[in-house]
């Protein structure tokens, strides 16, 4: 466990590649054969882009996005804080920070796929399972 200090949130637009790709190996969601450089279009491209920082260590210890066109729906996405940190209210800072920015935009209607098992994370902050909708995903090579 790490000890126990301040941990910043903020928006960003730009970030360390190699401290985003160390994020997304802590959920599971990394490929090797990727370049860390490229996660600056995705930073760039997200409608909000937060990460949690550190600042004794010097880095990010967790990360959320949002993608949206901003006006009429958002999906939270990548949302991971590394291992060492959980527990610690960190994971809620960072999704009521984008929650946050949704609203200021005035976009309320946002959804997310939870990962099985972390539905008692997300109901305190307003979640709820869609009842009648089926989560689905593309596979072009399996058309």
């Amino acid at each position: 466990m790490i000890e126990q200090r301040a941990i910043d949130v903020r928006l960003v637009s730009v970030w360390d590649g190699d401290m985003i790709a160390d994020l997304y190996r802590a959920g599971g969601w990394w490929n090797e054969e990727w370049d860390p450089a490229g996660l600056r279009a995705l930073i760039a491209g997200s409608f909000a882009f937060a990460v949690a920082i550190d600042p004794a260590a010097k880095k990010a210890v967790g990360m959320g996005r949002v993608i949206s066109d901003g006006v009429s729906d958002a999906y939270i996405q990548d949302l991971v804080v590394l291992p060492g940190y959980r527990g610690r209210g960190i994971g809620t800072m960072i999704l009521s920070t984008l929650l946050d920015h949704c609203k200021s935009a005035g976009v309320t209607w946002v959804a997310l796929v939870a990962e099985p098992g972390t539905e008692a994370f997300y109901t305190p902050l307003g979640f709820r399972r869609m009842e009648g909708h089926t989560p689905m995903r593309w596979y072009p090579d399996e058309r």
